[in-house]
């Protein structure tokens, strides 16, 4: 796992500075504390910080071919690089090192941009060919590694991380203020535009080519959902499942460091624990974290009877409001784009509890994208089954749940009620969020007349309305799966994992977004996914025999953190003191008296603190991202 930059002028003559690589660089020296190399030729300049996990005494970078015609820089891990090595050896490629990095610099002599087909891992990596004077970008399949870019009209400059763009003064610090209401909308940022104008990210399955002062973007996968499901009995789904999962982890496992297991105590990082400790012989270690407070979960009692069912030597960490607080500002500088993403927190210190240990964990992220974990899938289909039996009564129905919801306040009636009498592309937007949602809690009133008038809610919506009419035709549990793997996962979920265990110089594997997986699960039948009342079902029903039963059956819960109740009552005078400061209302985006309001109604009865947090994440955005760089600049 690294951290990778570079620049590529347009203009052949012009030739890229040792000295802008370096500084980039230290911007990103956490992804990387134990290596820094630099390649310059001409009008290319590459640089790459080393997080030492496979072939230790080699592997540095950037890395060449024999004849120095091809360079790379690399971030990931390729699992089936030992595969594809045996077969560069049987075409005649001489390798210097043992290293995954080299053998993508070969496959590429091989297939040209083509050999991101041939690799298992997650990656971010960029080429240059010496030969044909082009600069090739590629991003894994599923987003797990991030790769950011920006193209002005003489260059074009990259890095894993926002902040090693910006590193170049010849980058323009621009906010993209249109983009505010994108994030407010979904509570993060799907699509490839970020909050600063001109860098994007390269999405999930695509790669990049410059050349000629030209820039071309092409996908080279896509997550299919067949039109007819295979045709497999559930036995023989569960026993693939279970064959998929020994393989995946067994590959995830491949490292010259120790390699330690993050659990939250639900089923998918228990089953990755379980078949983690059958495929060493080595003692794992792992990690959770929880809090003392009241009234919210505790995932450590069940961590631990996963633990000492699998044998872990396990770690613990409990954090508080304070330490909350205390990281917020550090929070805002490693997630790089605004994303209301509270257990991002825990998440850093659980990864700093484990750094102290390991060098490599394994979590179970991405278990309830691939086999529908989430209530809201179960939740949304039975709604849509509601729907076609009332048929045109709909709006009646929805009047009624309404009226009843005025008695019973339900959570569930409040958020599906309104839903009853609109089409399924009309409100599936995120699983988070919708714009109902916002209209409903006066979000849609927050903003200051002047800003309101410059927001397009359609410019807001494009890339995911760009994504339903894509599967428009899909079966609803498909297009919400489809939707949620293309944008909540890699721009809230994969985001959140990457930047929060890379701020300790940790390197995370997530075995359940392997590819094969994914493609896997889409194949099976709807109801092998969502069965009646059960959610994830055959997973739940392959992993019966290896999960203990009170982790199979217990509620999902996420992963809980009390920022709710953090927000109105131990940080709650921090909050007024950022969201009320001279700088945050001289913005202008928002109405003061409407933000006063937003508090003091979730003060009363609670219900908007995602809002809250993202209002203060956007405001330390700003302090982090555009006040400090014009500071450094002027």
């Amino acid at each position: 796992m690294c951290g990778i930059c570079g620049k590529l002028n347009f203009d052949e003559g012009a030739r890229v500075e040792g000295g802008l690589l370096r500084g980039m660089l230290d911007t990103i020296r956490h992804r990387g504390p134990d290596d820094e190399g630099i390649f310059v030729a001409s009008q290319v300049g590459l640089g790459h910080r080393r997080l030492s996990i496979i072939d230790l005494s080699a592997g540095h970078q950037p890395l060449s071919n024999e004849d120095g015609t091809v360079w790379i820089v690399f971030n990931g891990e390729i699992y089936n690089f030992q595969e594809l090595r045996s077969w560069l050896l049987s075409k005649g490629h001489v390798f210097r090192t043992h290293s995954d990095t080299e053998v993508i610099v070969h496959l590429y002599e091989e297939h040209g941009p083509q050999c991101v087909e041939k690799l298992r891992g997650m990656f971010a990596f960029a080429i240059w060919d010496e030969r044909e004077k082009t600069l090739f970008l590629a991003r894994d399949r599923v987003g797990i590694k991030p790769l950011y870019y920006c193209e002005t009209p003489k260059s074009l400059v990259f890095g894993s991380e926002i902040k090693a763009i910006l590193a170049d003064p010849d980058v323009p610090n621009e906010v993209a203020p249109e983009i505010i209401d994108r994030f407010l909308t979904f509570l993060y940022l799907p699509g490839e535009e970020t909050l600063m104008r001109g860098i994007r990210k390269l999405a999930p399955g695509w790669h990049l080519l410059a050349r000629n002062g030209r820039t071309e973007l092409r996908q080279y996968w896509d997550l299919q959902f067949p039109a007819r499901s295979r045709n497999i009995s559930l036995k023989k789904a569960e026993s693939e499942l279970l064959d998929l999962l020994a393989e995946t982890v067994k590959l995830h496992m491949i490292a010259d460091v120790p390699v330690g297991v993050l659990l939250s105590g639900g089923v998918d990082s228990t089953a990755v624990l379980s078949f983690a400790a059958g495929s060493t012989d080595k003692k794992i270690s792992s990690y959770t974290v929880g809090f003392s407070d009241s009234g919210i979960a505790d995932e450590r009692p069940y961590a631990k009877l996963a633990a000492e069912t699998f044998g872990s030597r396990h770690h613990d960490i409990t954090i508080t409001a304070g330490d909350f607080q205390d990281f917020m500002p550090e929070y805002v500088w490693h997630m790089e784009e605004p994303v209301c993403e509270p257990p991002a927190i825990a998440m850093y210190y659980v990864s700093k509890l484990a750094k102290q240990y390991v060098k490599v964990l394994l979590s179970g992220e991405g278990g309830d994208e691939a086999f529908a974990g989430y209530s809201n899938y179960r939740n949304l289909l039975w709604l849509e089954r509601l729907k076609k039996i009332v048929g045109p009564l709909n709006g009646a129905v929805a009047w009624g749940l309404t009226a009843a919801n005025s008695v019973l306040h339900s959570s569930v009636l409040t958020k599906y009620a309104p839903l009853v009498k609109t089409r399924f592309p009309g409100y599936y937007y995120s699983r988070t969020s919708s714009p109902f949602r916002r209209s409903g809690n006066g979000l849609g009133s927050l903003y200051s007349s002047e800003f309101a008038a410059s927001v397009d809610p359609e410019r807001s919506l494009e890339p995911v309305r760009r994504l339903q009419a894509h599967v428009r035709d899909q079966k609803p549990l498909d297009a919400m799966l489809y939707i949620d793997t293309k944008t909540w996962l890699p721009d809230d979920l994969l985001i959140k994992a990457d930047k929060m265990t890379m701020a300790n110089s940790l390197e995370l594997r997530v075995p359940l977004l392997d590819h094969k997986m994914l493609e896997f699960a889409a194949s099976l039948p709807s109801d092998m996914k969502v069965h009646g009342f059960t959610t994830k079902y055959v997973a739940k029903r392959a992993l019966a025999n290896r999960v203990p039963r009170p982790i199979l059956e217990r509620r999902k819960v996420g992963f809980p953190v009390p920022y709710e109740s953090w927000l109105r009552k131990e940080l709650r005078s921090w909050v007024h003191d950022v969201l009320f400061d001279r700088t945050t209302t001289n913005r202008s985006y928002f109405s003061v008296p409407a933000v006063r309001e937003l508090l003091a109604r979730d003060e009363a009865s609670s219900g908007y603190s995602k809002e809250i947090f993202s209002l203060v994440t956007l405001e330390l955005w700003h302090r982090t991202f555009v006040e400090q760089r014009q500071a450094v600049v002027n």
